[in-house]
Protein backbone atom coordinates (compact mmCIF):
# COMPACT_ATOMS: atom_id res chain seq x y z
CA UNK A 1 0.00 0.00 0.00
CA UNK A 2 1.58 3.33 -1.03
CA UNK A 3 2.34 6.00 1.57
CA UNK A 4 0.03 9.03 1.50
CA UNK A 5 1.57 12.18 0.05
CA UNK A 6 3.73 14.04 2.56
CA UNK A 7 1.88 17.33 2.94
CA UNK A 8 3.04 19.91 5.48
CA UNK A 9 0.59 18.55 8.06
CA UNK A 10 1.78 14.98 7.63
CA UNK A 11 5.40 16.15 7.63
CA UNK A 12 4.85 18.01 10.90
CA UNK A 13 3.29 14.94 12.49
CA UNK A 14 6.03 12.59 11.23
CA UNK A 15 8.81 14.93 12.38
CA UNK A 16 6.99 15.67 15.68
CA UNK A 17 6.98 19.45 15.19
CA UNK A 18 4.37 22.12 14.62
CA UNK A 19 3.44 23.20 11.08
CA UNK A 20 4.60 26.72 11.98
CA UNK A 21 8.03 25.31 12.86
CA UNK A 22 8.34 23.92 9.34
CA UNK A 23 7.24 27.23 7.86
CA UNK A 24 9.81 29.05 9.98
CA UNK A 25 12.57 26.65 8.91
CA UNK A 26 11.56 27.36 5.31
CA UNK A 27 11.75 31.14 5.85
CA UNK A 28 15.25 30.90 7.33
CA UNK A 29 16.43 28.51 4.62
CA UNK A 30 16.87 25.31 6.65
CA UNK A 31 14.13 23.41 4.81
CA UNK A 32 13.25 23.76 1.13
CA UNK A 33 9.71 24.59 0.20
CA UNK A 34 8.44 22.42 -2.65
CA UNK A 35 6.76 24.02 -5.63
CA UNK A 36 3.02 24.24 -5.17
CA UNK A 37 1.07 22.59 -7.97
CA UNK A 38 -1.72 24.58 -9.60
CA UNK A 39 -4.28 22.43 -7.85
CA UNK A 40 -3.46 20.76 -4.56
CA UNK A 41 -0.89 20.87 -1.81
CA UNK A 42 2.88 21.01 -1.69
CA UNK A 43 4.37 17.54 -1.40
CA UNK A 44 7.58 17.14 0.62
CA UNK A 45 10.21 14.48 -0.04
CA UNK A 46 10.57 11.86 2.72
CA UNK A 47 14.13 13.01 3.56
CA UNK A 48 12.66 16.27 4.88
CA UNK A 49 11.59 14.34 7.99
CA UNK A 50 15.24 13.40 8.67
CA UNK A 51 16.38 16.97 8.07
CA UNK A 52 13.88 18.38 10.58
CA UNK A 53 14.80 15.73 13.15
CA UNK A 54 18.50 16.59 12.61
CA UNK A 55 17.68 20.26 13.29
CA UNK A 56 15.74 19.42 16.47
CA UNK A 57 18.49 17.12 17.81
CA UNK A 58 21.15 19.75 17.10
CA UNK A 59 19.06 22.37 18.94
CA UNK A 60 18.87 20.06 21.97
CA UNK A 61 22.68 20.04 21.99
CA UNK A 62 22.67 23.84 22.15
CA UNK A 63 23.38 24.67 18.51
CA UNK A 64 21.67 27.80 17.18
CA UNK A 65 19.80 27.72 13.89
CA UNK A 66 22.73 29.58 12.32
CA UNK A 67 25.11 26.90 13.64
CA UNK A 68 22.81 24.21 12.29
CA UNK A 69 22.70 25.83 8.87
CA UNK A 70 26.50 25.68 8.83
CA UNK A 71 26.50 22.04 9.93
CA UNK A 72 24.05 21.20 7.17
CA UNK A 73 26.24 23.02 4.64
CA UNK A 74 29.30 21.08 5.75
CA UNK A 75 27.52 17.76 5.58
CA UNK A 76 28.95 14.38 6.41
CA UNK A 77 32.36 14.65 4.72
CA UNK A 78 33.88 17.43 6.84
CA UNK A 79 34.39 15.81 10.21
CA UNK A 80 37.24 18.08 11.38
CA UNK A 81 35.21 21.24 10.61
CA UNK A 82 32.17 19.82 12.39
CA UNK A 83 34.36 18.81 15.34
CA UNK A 84 35.71 22.38 15.59
CA UNK A 85 32.19 23.73 15.66
CA UNK A 86 31.22 21.17 18.32
CA UNK A 87 34.30 22.07 20.39
CA UNK A 88 33.38 25.77 20.22
CA UNK A 89 29.84 24.92 21.34
CA UNK A 90 31.20 22.80 24.20
CA UNK A 91 33.44 25.65 25.31
CA UNK A 92 30.48 28.04 25.28
CA UNK A 93 28.35 25.59 27.30
CA UNK A 94 31.14 25.11 29.83
CA UNK A 95 31.33 28.89 30.26
CA UNK A 96 27.57 29.01 30.81
CA UNK A 97 27.85 26.22 33.40
CA UNK A 98 30.54 28.17 35.28
CA UNK A 99 28.33 31.24 35.24
CA UNK A 100 25.35 29.24 36.51
CA UNK A 101 27.47 27.66 39.26
CA UNK A 102 28.57 31.13 40.35
CA UNK A 103 24.94 32.33 40.43
CA UNK A 104 23.99 29.23 42.41
CA UNK A 105 26.74 29.84 44.96
CA UNK A 106 25.73 33.50 45.36
CA UNK A 107 22.03 32.67 45.76
CA UNK A 108 22.76 29.95 48.32
CA UNK A 109 24.89 32.42 50.32
CA UNK A 110 22.15 35.06 50.22
CA UNK A 111 19.48 32.55 51.23
CA UNK A 112 21.64 31.42 54.15
CA UNK A 113 22.07 35.04 55.23
CA UNK A 114 18.29 35.45 55.09
CA UNK A 115 17.70 32.29 57.14
CA UNK A 116 20.21 33.22 59.86
CA UNK A 117 19.31 36.90 60.06
CA UNK A 118 15.93 36.62 61.74
CA UNK A 119 13.61 39.56 61.14
CA UNK A 120 16.06 42.18 59.96
CA UNK A 121 14.94 45.52 58.67
CA UNK A 122 16.85 45.04 55.46
CA UNK A 123 16.69 41.80 53.52
CA UNK A 124 20.17 40.61 52.45
CA UNK A 125 18.88 39.53 49.04
CA UNK A 126 17.21 42.86 48.29
CA UNK A 127 20.23 44.75 49.66
CA UNK A 128 22.58 42.72 47.46
CA UNK A 129 20.49 43.38 44.36
CA UNK A 130 20.29 47.10 45.14
CA UNK A 131 24.07 47.51 45.55
CA UNK A 132 26.13 48.63 42.56
CA UNK A 133 28.94 46.24 41.67
CA UNK A 134 32.44 47.61 42.18
CA UNK A 135 33.70 49.52 39.16
CA UNK A 136 30.28 50.62 37.90
CA UNK A 137 29.10 54.20 38.12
Amino acid sequence: MPQPALTIGRLAKAAEVNVETIRYYQRVGLVSEPVKPLAGFRIYPDETINRIQFIKRAQKLGFSLQDIAHLLELGDGHCSDVRQQAEAKLSQIEGQIKGLQSMRKTLKKLITECNTGGERRCCPIVRSLAEKPAGLK
